[in-house]
């Protein structure tokens, strides 16, 4: 459904400087949180590693998406001509398969649970991220509108439930967290929200009128935005709640030992 041959020089050029553009985002967030992990409490550390670690997830995947771009298809006197290897799709959907349910575990840890609340919460966000992923991809291949529709409807179902969990399910715990971190979760679970909802409307574009060259731009560089919001954008988010935990937990602490002196 999304030829590449359909593409102009320019689209062609576009898509690849937009998949170096999201390999070098991810790349330099995953450096800066890995560097900054010591300037948070222990308590977090783990957390702010999982941020990093998807978005290193996100690189290495990002990397591998250009260089299948490059081998499916070339410039040749003005025009774009394919090898004959396709352009590997799977990439971002093993990428999502790992780094989606650990995008919701990191929000999860940040928010410093009982062992076993974080253990129940993970599972069942994550797993409902991981079925999300798999019920889109066979959708995202299919050369059918159809099949495309059947799937995207699918994937929708566990995609609702984590909405639901993050606005409802996480609403009382989120109350009853420090009043300097408690805007910035909501905005980072707000943000999950805002930036998974863009992932099903990308989705849909080749169903909504975009065709040809103008499709496969759009669901590309639409993918890649939201991989930027969701990962490093979000994982941002989740150190800076946990810088600010770190510091009330170490005035919290000052004070205690200044009451007992």
């Amino acid at each position: 459904m999304l030829n590449l041959e359909t593409l102009s020089m320019d689209q062609y050029s576009f898509i690849a400087n937009a998949f170096s553009f999201g390999f070098a985002v991810m790349a330099a967030t995953t450096i800066f949180l890995w560097l900054m992990r010591s300037s948070v409490a222990p308590a977090y550390r783990m957390a702010v590693t999982i941020t990093g670690l998807v978005t290193a997830i996100a690189a290495y995947h990002y990397l591998q998406i250009m260089l299948s771009w490059d081998h499916a298809a070339s410039v040749q006197a003005g025009e774009v001509v394919t090898s004959g290897e396709p352009f590997n799709r799977a990439y971002r959907y093993v990428d999502w398969l790992l780094t989606v349910p650990l995008l919701l575990i990191e929000l999860i840890l940040v928010m410093k649970f009982t062992q076993q609340e974080t253990i129940n919460k993970s599972l069942k966000l994550g797993g409902a991220a991981a079925l999300m992923i798999v019920l889109g991809y066979p959708g995202e291949v299919a050369e059918t509108i159809g099949t495309r529709m059947i799937f995207w409807i699918l994937s929708m179902i566990p995609f609702l439930y984590i909405v639901y969990q993050l606005v409802i399910g996480l609403r009382e715990s989120i109350e009853k967290q420090p009043e300097n971190v408690k805007k910035l979760i909501h905005i980072a679970s707000y943000l999950v929200i805002a930036s998974w909802a863009f992932y099903p409307i990308v989705y849909l574009f080749p169903l909504v009128g975009f065709t040809g060259g103008s499709a496969i731009v759009a669901v590309e560089t639409g993918y890649t935005i939201a991989d930027i919001v969701a990962k490093a954008v979000f994982g941002l988010f989740i150190f800076t709640i946990a810088l600010r935990k770190s510091e009330n937990e170490e005035s919290g602490s000052g004070s205690s030992a200044s009451k007992k002196a």
